[in-house]
């Protein structure tokens, strides 16, 4: 059986990644991509959705998100992470195709009515245009099967704040949002279980060896990726964020989860912070261990489909 899937990414080099793995993969549906501003400008984003797709020879719709937060005043892009154009080292470069006229909150609400209860959502970047189709349709939530979120940390500390991980910091009114009306609905794939799964320039070359056109461009991104992980966390290899989350959709049992309400700091000294809280709210499965062998040797099998 095969999941139908909407990926809400920031592309960004793990999130080609993750778009790259659905691809392959022989139980992913891929309905289409929506674009968030994070690791590039929302602008950025949706021109590498479609040179992805493109690069990937997939013709699916891509919808342009939201081009800041709900609240804060817009963050620069993370170029030293992954580069000015988003790629690495990859130059710019104009896609054929055109995003959607349809903003990815519209586009997310139509596709989540038309496959209800058979739509997983993976938001990879921050949950801007998430929050914004739970704004937009109270039916938003009820309609999808599954939101499955790279994003957040319960006990593991943040990445770009001593408390806070990277998407949620980004727009932490959004991400409030979401766990308040989502949380029962709601999968987090955080940086508790994503540092647990390391990529190493050799998996990156055995994944160029059998896939040298698609292989060969993450190949390509990957060196400027993991010269900032050497330089910052003396790692020889990347954390698989985002690629683990699009696995978590449809290998659920490869992550152990604990049920808690979740809710996110907005106030200046822990913005972006994910916290377990007492109040009503349902609970979040908040993805706590993993079995990272299985999941890095899916990600490499499946990368070899790939021409």
């Amino acid at each position: 059986m095969t999941t139908k899937l909407i990926i809400d990414t920031d592309p960004g080099i793990d999130d080609a990644m993750a778009i790259f793995y659905a691809a392959a993969a022989p139980d992913i549906e891929l309905l289409g991509l929506t674009t968030i501003f994070g690791n590039v400008t929302t602008k950025m984003a949706t021109r590498n959705a479609l040179r992805l797709l493109e690069a990937a020879d997939l013709d699916l719709p891509v919808a342009e998100g939201a081009p800041k937060p709900l609240v804060l005043p817009p963050f620069e892009p993370s170029a030293h992470v992954h580069g000015d154009e988003g790629f690495g080292d990859i130059p710019a470069a104009s896609p054929k195709g055109k995003a959607l006229d349809e903003d990815a909150a519209d586009f997310l609400i139509r596709m989540a009515r038309a496959h209800k209860g058979e739509l997983v959502v993976c938001p990879i970047g921050p949950l801007t245009n998430i929050a914004l189709a739970i704004q937009r349709d109270p039916a938003f939530v009820k309609n999808c099967k599954r939101i499955v979120i790279m994003g957040g940390s319960l006990e593991a500390g943040g990445n770009i704040t001593p408390h806070a991980e990277a998407n949620i910091y980004h727009d932490p009114h959004a991400a409030e949002v979401v766990f308040a009306a989502a949380a029962g609905k709601v999968t987090m794939v955080g940086l508790d279980v994503t540092l647990k799964i390391l990529c190493t320039p050799a998996d990156f070359d055995k994944i160029k060896e059998r896939s040298p056109d698609l292989g060969g461009m993450l190949k390509q991104m990957s060196v400027f990726y993991i010269k900032f992980y050497q330089e910052v966390a003396n790692l020889n290899g990347c954390s698989l964020h985002d690629p683990a989350a699009v696995i978590a959709c449809t290998h659920p049992e490869l992550f152990q989860t604990r049920a808690v309400p979740v809710t996110v700091a907005v106030d200046p000294d822990r913005s972006g912070a994910t916290l377990e809280t007492d109040d009503s709210r349902g609970k979040t499965h908040v993805a706590m261990d993993v079995d990272a062998e299985a999941v890095k040797a899916l990600f490499l099998k499946r990368l070899s489909l790939l021409p």
